[in-house]
């Protein structure tokens, strides 16, 4: 009995804070995120409408620019006319798949007098170091023209390390440098489908592939990895090339042009995009990219919740400080015309990279739940069903054969819009985390060989380890207000919020992905 006149006085505050504060508060947030949710479903929109024109015409790459060849103009030049090539590979402690990529490497099909293959070895483990250097040895006494080089240290991590390489001696005499983390296996073909786009287009700095995952089956989580990935790729990539000739370079599997590079300013270890940040000092530059949407290359995507957790993270967190660090530097340009800074400023990063981010996670798992509890403020239907399902459609087209799962692709990317969203904000704020780097844990197929299938699918782990408060959280909220609207709602959209709320629970006890022993 004695604590129900606290109940009443907690039920008393609230009623005397809801009308003057929380319900203008509320509203605000409303007509702001209405707002930010019109700008993306225009940006969608705009983007399937130039895919589909790209489509009808038939604006394929070796038709906006020349493409011939290498070779074919002077057969008497033999190997030198071809340009001297330098192939990178970053790699950290790289055990399960380093074998795959200086293999795949080595493999190009370019004249063996034409092409360097650069290991940047910043492994801790000494025994992965030996097993590096050994591959290495094997391959030159084959006569691959390989290098093996290893630092004192990690400073600017993968960005030092491609700095670093770009120091030696031999570099001087290249005039290409095509980069591939370790997990990634170019065809044999890479450099004769790629090379000829900047041999014959100076003004070309960046060709980027395409990515192919060998693993996508593998789960639940790497099949949704393979539908947001595929759309990045097939739409927003390709709407970049075909626009503006300009896009985010992805890091990997892809050849720049070392004089571009250079001019650029090189490596900058700055935030933990360093291959945005490279693209973005190039474009300004006057530089132009192109994207090849059918030259892929094999890697494997990131299968256990943990490694999928910090990459998203430093794919979040990056972009939102470098657009902090260099949105003045853009709009002051004077090489770039006033609609490639709109691109870039306001497409580019400002709508993908920020506002997307933060409009997932707190309309559709803050804000519009919050209304359920406070009746008087209303969201439009077209603002919280037709634009949200136009998004989600537009978003599934990259991959057909995963059109089903839209439903729980839509529930696992409002999950990781939790994390996305908090690494946009330490990002634009520069917190504490901001250049946190992990590299991304990779099992390519050794762990899957000495392993049995079971094996990889069931852990015991910590309770402390498996357990994620903040999903559980939202959660929890959700639930509650799911619960709230089927006792006192007139609607459906506790569906909704029940199924979401199961979504971050089996998140939060870390029921998703792939379990590997140690």
């Amino acid at each position: 009995m004695s604590t129900l006149p606290g109940v009443w006085q907690i039920a008393a505050a609230w009623e005397q804070v809801r009308g003057p504060v929380i319900v203008p508060l509320l509203r605000a947030s409303v007509l702001l995120c209405l707002a930010m949710s019109a700008m993306l479903f225009a940006e969608k929109v705009y983007m399937a409408v130039v895919v589909l024109a790209v489509r009808l015409l038939g604006r394929r790459p070796e038709r906006q620019w020349k493409w011939e060849p290498v070779g074919e103009d002077d057969p008497e030049l033999g190997s030198a006319a071809y340009p001297m090539v330098l192939v990178q590979i970053p790699m950290y402690n790289e055990r399960e798949v380093y074998q795959l990529s200086i293999g795949a490497a080595c493999g190009l099909s370019w004249p063996s007098d034409r092409i360097i293959v650069q290991v940047l070895d910043d492994s801790t483990d000494p025994v992965v170091k030996e097993l590096v250097q050994v591959e290495c040895q094997r391959w030159a006494r084959k006569g691959v023209n390989i290098k093996y080089e290893t630092r004192n240290n990690r400073c600017g991590y993968k960005a030092g390390a491609l700095k670093e390489g770009m120091k030696h001696g031999y570099v001087k005499d290249c005039d290409l440098v095509a980069i591939f983390d370790a997990d990634f296996q170019p065809e044999p073909d890479f450099l004769s489908r790629s090379v000829p786009f900047l041999v014959h287009n100076p003004d070309i700095a960046l060709v980027q592939a395409r990515w192919k995952f060998v693993n996508a089956d593998e789960c639940l989580m790497t099949r949704m990895q393979e539908m947001s990935l595929d759309y990045h790729f097939k739409v927003e990539q390709e709407v970049g090339s075909s626009t503006y000739a300009f896009f985010g370079f992805n890091g990997t599997a892809g050849v720049w042009r070392i004089s571009a590079l250079n001019e650029a300013g090189g490596w900058k270890d700055r935030t933990t995009v360093e291959d945005m940040d490279l693209a973005v000092r190039a474009s300004l530059k006057g530089w132009k990219f192109v994207y090849l949407g059918d030259l892929k290359v094999k890697n494997e995507l990131p299968s256990t919740f943990k490694a999928f957790r910090y990459q998203q993270h430093r794919w979040s967190c990056g972009p939102a400080n470098l657009f902090r660090k260099m949105v003045m530097e853009i709009i002051t340009n004077k090489k770039v015309t006033l609609w490639k800074k709109i691109h870039v400023v306001y497409n580019f990063f400002f709508l993908r990279k920020v506002v997307a981010h933060i409009v997932t996670f707190v309309f559709y798992c803050l804000v519009i739940p919050a209304t359920i509890l406070v009746p008087e403020v209303e969201v439009p239907k077209w603002g919280c069903v037709y634009i949200p399902a136009i998004i989600t459609l537009l978003g599934v087209v990259g991959t057909p054969r995963s059109v089903h799962l839209v439903i729980f692709w839509a529930l696992f990317e409002n999950v990781m819009s939790l994390h996305r969203a908090k690494a946009t904000f330490i990002g634009l704020l520069e917190a504490h985390t901001v250049n946190e780097w992990v590299v991304t844990e990779k099992l390519g197929d050794t762990v899957k060989t000495k392993m049995p299938s079971k094996a990889l699918k069931k852990l015991r782990m910590g309770i402390g380890e498996r357990l994620h408060l903040w999903e559980l959280g939202v959660a929890a909220y959700l639930f509650i207000c799911g619960c709230y609207i089927i006792s006192f709602g007139n609607n459906h959209y506790f569906i909704f919020l029940l199924m979401q709320s199961i979504a971050f629970f089996i998140v939060g006890v870390g029921y998703v992905g792939t379990f590997v022993t140690q």
